[in-house]
């Protein structure tokens, strides 16, 4: 095979670059820029009007020592078993299941069922859910006619159960998702590993557990890494449905940010709050990344 010139191998390499240097602009415009913003404005104190005043990392130690603050990140925490979990966890389980039993138009109409949550605005999805879960809701008018009346509360407005009630809202918007994307892992599987199971008698659980789940690792990395950061970066359906109360029970990072900075005015202690958000983000992710990729390594 011949082998190309070289000058016309750095003219392609350059026209490659042409084509990408729009996205490269507006990325670097609209993320880099104000990544390094946030990450400067953190080194002061400001309240977004008058004059800044360096004050080094007293931000960040403010952080990394304000019980409010932590508390934030601990119910950002928490929010990762009801954004991510349950939702990867279900959607392994009800996907397996619909691949069995929901072919043909059934399995059409199921999938578009189940992924419609995806597609509501989130900010649609707070408030609907808020008037469901109110003290005078279907819900609790659901408990009422069971003969549970004792149980109803304003579930979105009680200590105990207003994050698990955030974290219920969030499981149900990423279930479709993470349904609609394993399912479609499924169908790369070589069914003559289930054939072959079968005539080694494999169950159906044995089939799920040695065979489906393993050769799903990238798409459940995928989902992880997307719910995990739904879970950690929310705001929408925490400011829609609870505003970070009662008190700060439901309140989280993205939320604090935004009061921090055009509530409270302070932006710097807003902007550390956010890079130390990043940092968590990142900590958190690379992780799981490195486990979808050493399934293919």
């Amino acid at each position: 095979m011949r082998t190309l010139p070289l000058r016309r191998v750095r003219r392609q390499a350059v026209v490659g670059w042409l084509f990408v240097l729009p996205a490269l602009l507006m990325y670097a415009a609209f993320v880099l820029q104000p990544v390094v913003l946030t990450v400067q404005y953190s080194l002061y104190r400001w309240d977004g009007v008058g004059p800044a005043t360096f004050v080094g990392l007293s931000n960040y130690e403010t952080v990394l020592s304000d019980p409010n603050l932590l508390g934030t990140i601990v119910n950002a925490f928490r929010l990762i078993v009801f954004f991510s979990f349950i939702p990867v966890t279900l959607g392994l389980v009800v996907a397996s299941i619909m691949r069995r039993v929901a072919a043909g138009s059934l399995g059409t109409v199921a999938r578009t069922v189940l992924f419609l949550p995806q597609v509501i605005p989130l900010v649609a999805a707070g408030i609907v859910w808020s008037w469901v879960l109110s003290l005078t809701g279907i819900f609790n008018q659901l408990l009422t006619a069971l003969g549970l009346a004792g149980v109803t509360r304003a579930w979105l407005g009680d200590f105990d159960t207003a994050l698990p009630a955030v974290g219920f809202i969030g499981a149900w918007v990423l279930l479709g998702l993470c349904i609609v994307l394993l399912l479609t892992g499924m169908t790369k599987i070589d069914p003559a590993l289930y054939e072959s199971a079968r005539l080694d008698g494999a169950n159906a659980i044995r089939e799920f557990i040695a065979i489906t789940i393993p050769s799903l690792r990238n798409e459940i990395a995928v989902c992880l890494t997307v719910t995990v950061i739904a879970a950690l970066a929310a705001f929408d359906i925490v400011y829609v449905s609870t505003g970070g109360g009662p008190g700060l029970a439901t309140m989280v990072p993205g939320l604090q940010i935004y009061v921090l900075a055009f509530s409270a005015r302070q932006v710097g202690l807003a902007s550390a709050l956010a890079v130390a958000l990043i940092v968590l983000v990142l900590v958190v992710i690379l992780p799981i990344q490195r486990l979808g990729r050493g399934s293919v390594e």
